[in-house]
């Protein structure tokens, strides 16, 4: 790395001020304190908290726990893709690296669209790259289907960067979830790529292969809202998650890889994650109870290992900045988030994946929770000091 470093140092000068690249500062800022661990230091004005991590090693951190997801997505897509051709002896590796050659452009596309627009934004500004598009840029490929045109992608970032983000303000000041923000751009803007049950599994006809009688690339929610109970997976079959579905959502375990390393480096909310999934046990639960429909007889713990979910609850609703802020607030926000994840998925069947407007709606309420929280905090004390 010593050589890499001298190369940084001697072009250093071109960039800072006065320098003929003066402008694109925040483009070398953003190559240099990416490589390396950034030489600033808090001035002895004011209160500074001193922490050994900052805020592109706390995205780091969120990126490796997305790479069990990331890294399933590829075998899966494989999977799928060779079952519907009726190849059930696909090789692990065969599975995987069709799977990645399908992904990962996804994901290049992803991260070279938005770190475009997040540079473009800081050169106007003139302030540094911010790091929230760490994750961002891997969020968005793993939500989306396999089939979603690159150019849409693209499209999607571009929109959920400039609209979801930096029109607040930027990192730290959107009030949206930005990877979410992107899926239900395309949601509403191109409804046939992102539901149905074409856009699942690449099934590559154009190079003339045949599918097996009666295939269907329907996710077993789309089943379920079809009311066709016995085509949906078992219990265990959703946890593994070797079923159609977004890149990223399908297994369970990957996810609570996922989940443990967030929890384990205090990045993660395990209050906001435990509510989510009370609050869908419960929901759950009262729609079992009548058993109405098909979506309402499945069980409560199915529901939970059922679509986007359990990666919602890890990755999504976890997220700091749209998050609400107070502890009390967290589990309030949780409870309703899996609650309305339920309720929509329940109440309406043409779209049963309720979990990308529950989240987006309780962005929404995070302020308005933590305001009525920290209200009711005052009046708790006010009284305690009056009496």
């Amino acid at each position: 790395m010593k050589p890499l470093r001298k190369f940084l140092d001697k072009i250093k000068p071109h960039f800072e001020k006065g320098g003929k690249l003066e402008k694109f500062y925040p483009a070398f800022n953003a190559f240099e304190t990416f490589l390396f661990v950034p030489d600033h230091t808090a001035s002895p004005d004011g209160p500074h908290v001193r922490d050994a991590i900052d805020l592109k090693r706390t995205m780091i951190l969120v990126v490796l726990s997305l790479v069990p997801c990331l890294l399933f997505g590829m075998w899966n897509t494989g999977y799928q893709h060779h079952l519907a051709l009726g190849i059930t002896d696909a090789s692990l590796l065969n599975n995987f690296f069709f799977g990645a050659g399908k992904v990962l452009p996804i994901v290049i596309v992803s991260y070279a669209t938005g770190l475009t627009v997040e540079f473009i934004f800081a050169i106007i500004r003139k302030h540094t790259v911010n790091e929230g598009f760490l994750v961002s840029g891997m969020l968005i490929p793993l939500v989306m289907p396999v089939e979603v045109p690159l150019w849409m992608v693209a499209v999607s970032t571009i929109f959920a960067v400039v609209i979801g983000k930096e029109v607040f303000g930027g990192t730290g000041m959107n009030i949206l979830n930005p990877a979410l923000t992107a899926r239900v751009f395309l949601f509403f803007a191109y409804p046939t790529k992102m539901s149905g049950n074409e856009v699942w599994i690449n099934t590559d006809l154009a190079r003339g292969e045949k599918l097996v009688d009666g295939f269907s690339g329907a996710t077993p929610l789309g089943d379920a809202a079809s009311g066709l109970a016995d085509k949906i997976p078992g219990f265990w079959e959703s946890f593994i998650g070797t079923i159609p579905g977004s890149i990223g959502e399908t297994s369970k375990i990957a996810c609570l890889i996922g989940a443990a390393i967030l929890l384990y480096t205090g990045i993660g909310s395990w209050r906001i994650m435990l509510s989510v999934f009370i609050g869908g046990l419960v929901m759950a639960a009262v729609f079992n109870a009548f058993g109405l429909n098909t979506l309402m007889q499945i069980s409560p713990l199915h529901h939970l290992v059922l679509g986007g979910f359990a990666f919602g609850a890890i990755f999504m609703a976890t997220d700091p900045v749209t998050a609400a802020q107070t502890n009390t607030g967290k589990y309030i926000y949780g409870f309703l988030i899996g609650l309305f994840a339920i309720m929509i998925r329940v109440f309406n069947p043409a779209y049963p994946e309720g979990m990308m407007l529950a989240i987006l709606f309780m962005n929404v309420m995070a302020p308005l929770i933590d305001h009525y929280v920290v209200k009711a905090n005052i009046k708790r004390r006010l009284k305690r000091v009056k009496t």
